[in-house]
């Protein structure tokens, strides 16, 4: 750690701040991070957790980026962690959250009402001489979003994070009566239709190999059906994905939070679900289905399932993260805006965002999504190895 910063001192405590910047200092931080995250943490914040960014540092973070890691004590207790990495690119340093591209929405762990850290945070954040603030999938119910620290920002691409409520959405024996009477009806009559191919078994395996054994057939059952449909995919279909996940998936410590629902025919996978659960809320991140039985509706009977298996886990709101595709709305009781920010720190960052750089990427995406398969391809770049 360097860079302590003391602030004014509190009836409760003195306050410093402080800037972790190597692997070593932010492993240090484990059990006090643990700490803040089970007292402070919203269930969305899971992709802030130490376990959780520990898997990512592990697989993703690359030999030209550095931990930039905000923290604040308060009274010698950690108080508040700004997860960030410092990186150059296009010429400009920037800094953003720790977890892209698998984190799926950023945030400050911070308790509440602690503004006055928020602020002290931020300031010291424009102290560090960077360009650019990147802030991508930032929730609108977040710390960071709910603090008004980012109005000014340029807003870039705005997504819809659609959820459903389980106790509405489960039913004793499948879809609920929050469904329409067609809907139940077609449901029990994909399942008699997928039963002719044999009989289905259920499985919610602990963290461990045989999780291990199915998120890394999710992410190959993944990769096969968008390669089938021509969409092309670089997150997924970089090695560190699969890796990342059967890493997870393993970790038997009791901390990690992914959870797997699967189906299967003759001990053959044919649905697995990968969620993460935290605080009553599970979070869908890999939805996989084996192409063969989709005529049978494979992919909503796994949407069912993964509703009764993260209810009978605990949770009360299973969360389909963004963008909020036409399947997801079929079963949504609401959504949360979700949007990515950038600010610039400088004058070349400033120069930066009035040329667009907050456009890119969105466009970007959008020239290879119309692209025949083939060209896109050559078009992405190859991913990069891992550390």
């Amino acid at each position: 750690m360097n860079a302590s910063l003391p602030l004014p001192a509190r009836r409760d405590g003195a306050v410093t701040l402080d800037l972790v910047e190597d692997v070593a200092g932010f492993l240090e931080l484990r059990r006090d991070w643990e700490a803040l995250f089970e007292r402070s943490a919203t269930p969305a914040q899971l992709f802030q957790s130490h376990v959780f960014l520990r898997h990512w540092a592990t697989h993703y973070l690359p030999p030209d980026t550095r931990l930039s890691i905000v923290i604040a004590r308060q009274g010698g207790e950690l108080a508040m962690v700004w997860p960030l990495v410092r990186q150059r690119r296009y010429g400009l340093d920037t800094l953003r959250f720790m977890g892209v591209p698998v984190a799926q929405f950023g945030d400050v762990l911070v308790g509440d009402g602690q503004e006055s850290l928020l602020e002290a945070g931020w300031a010291f954040i424009q102290s560090r001489g960077a360009d650019l603030f990147e802030a991508r999938k930032l929730r609108a119910d977040s710390r960071l979003a709910l603090s008004g620290l980012l109005d000014d920002a340029v807003q870039g691409d705005r997504q819809e994070a659609p959820f459903a409520k389980l106790g509405r959405r489960v039913g004793e024996t499948g879809p609920s009566l929050a469904y329409p009477a067609r809907e139940r009806s077609n449901h029990r009559r994909r399942l008699r239709r997928l039963e002719e191919c044999g009989p289905i078994a259920y499985a919610m395996p602990a963290p461990g190999p045989e999780a291990a054994r199915l998120a890394a057939a999710a992410i190959a059952m993944k990769r096969m059906t968008l390669a089938r449909r021509g969409i092309v995919a670089p997150v997924i279909n970089d090695p560190r994905f699969a890796a990342f996940f059967t890493d997870l998936a393993a970790d038997a410590s009791g901390e990690a939070s992914l959870r797997i629902a699967a189906l299967s025919i003759h001990d053959t996978p044919i649905g697995i679900d990968l969620s993460f659960d935290c605080k009553g809320h599970s979070f869908a991140h890999v939805l996989a289905t084996d192409s063969e039985h989709e005529q049978a509706g494979i992919g909503k009977i796994l949407i069912h399932h993964s509703f009764a298996s993260a209810r009978a886990r605990g949770s009360a709101v299973f969360d389909l993260l963004a963008p909020a595709e036409p399947y997801k709305l079929e079963h949504a009781d609401g959504s949360v805006a979700v949007s990515d920010r950038l600010r610039p720190l400088s004058l070349k960052g400033r120069l930066a965002c009035h040329l667009g750089i907050q456009h890119w990427r969105p466009m970007l995406k959008t020239l290879v999504k119309r692209l025949p398969a083939g060209l896109s391809r050559q078009v992405m770049p190859a991913p990069r190895p891992g550390p």
